[in-house]
């Protein structure tokens, strides 16, 4: 018992360690390879880890507008999505920290996050912030809906809420590609592109690290506070591959108590983010600019996906019943 404990303190902690060094890395492969995908040379994959030391050495300015809340709100947000991808496993299972992995904790982290965004958006006053945060509230909501209804199917079909249990019910009950679940991955899918702010929206500045919305709720922010706000960004873009990856590639995910396992795990893990870091710049690319008002119809069409994944989850699982 004990060394079973201990491996899996090691396994978590090898997961924190490596997720928190590799979302700036991962931010950084899917900006160069969108720029050579453009036809562009496009900036080195370590760029992101420049740019937030840059940051870190910048001074921070607080408006005159602000109230002593103005600091609290990035380390809030990144807080918030730092504990959420503690929790999403991503190359092995059985982390100490899977009993807490369930998906109402995760989304409640994800809004708490969001909240904090919004309020930071809020702090000075001004209209462009103000009007962001109003979009990101709008956003939320449908957003927050289709994620509940897919977890709902996953829930009756694996038998538990937790993204741990689900990814080991779906590894080794062999659950092959349906149509409920690719209704599932593509309503996961426009949710995770929404809440990372990857949808090309028509934006003219051109950044799409992070869409209009969210970069209007950042624009008074500097030095550690944007760095925070930054880095939050790309660890939340790393979370959702996490979680896609686990619950719809969860094949070859090691065992926190088998320690040969691990580096097979590793390698695939890597392999895994490696390829959705492919295609999300084709993807980014290749799809028309998104009027930003069109963004909610978008969701609608999320939520509806996940209603009929939901439908058809609940009824495979009364059928096996």
């Amino acid at each position: 018992m004990l060394l079973n404990f201990l491996l899996r303190l090691i396994a978590t902690m090898l997961h924190v360690g490596l997720t928190f060094a590799l979302a700036p890395l991962v931010m950084g492969v899917v900006t160069t390879l969108r720029a050579w995908v453009l036809g562009r040379r496009g900036p080195p994959v370590v760029q992101p880890y420049r740019d937030l030391y840059k940051l870190l050495r910048k001074s921070t300015l607080v408006p005159e507008t602000a109230s002593q809340l103005f600091s609290a709100w990035p380390l809030a947000c990144a807080l918030s999505i730092a504990v959420a991808a503690m929790l999403v496993p991503g190359f092995c299972t059985g982390l100490l920290t899977a009993p807490l992995s369930d998906f109402v904790t995760i989304m409640g982290l994800l809004a708490l996050a969001r909240a904090a965004t919004m309020l930071g958006g809020l702090e000075t006053g001004f209209g462009f912030g103000g009007a962001g945060a109003a979009r990101e509230a709008l956003y939320g909501v449908f957003a927050e809906g289709a994620l509940l209804v897919v977890l709902l199917g996953f829930g009756l079909l694996a038998h538990g809420v937790t993204v741990d249990g689900i990814a080991v019910a779906f590894d080794t009950q062999h659950i092959g590609i349906s149509v409920s679940l690719g209704f599932a991955l593509a309503a996961m899918l426009a949710v995770a592109l929404t809440e990372t702010g990857r949808i090309p929206t028509d934006n003219p500045a051109g950044h799409l690290e992070l869409a209009m919305v969210h970069e209007a709720m950042l624009l008074e922010y500097s030095g550690r506070n944007l760095l925070l706000l930054n880095y939050a960004a790309m660890l939340r873009l790393l979370l959702w591959m996490s979680l896609i990856g686990s619950i719809f590639l969860p094949f070859g995910m090691a065992r926190a108590t088998d320690i040969l396992s691990w580096p097979g795990g590793l390698v695939l893990w890597l392999v895994k983010l490696a390829a959705m870091s492919a295609v999300l710049p084709v993807f980014e690319v290749s799809s028309a600019k998104m009027r930003v008002f069109r963004v909610p119809e978008f969701l609608g069409v999320a939520m509806l996906l996940g209603m009929l994944a939901a439908i058809f989850l609940f009824v495979a699982a009364r059928i096996g019943a």
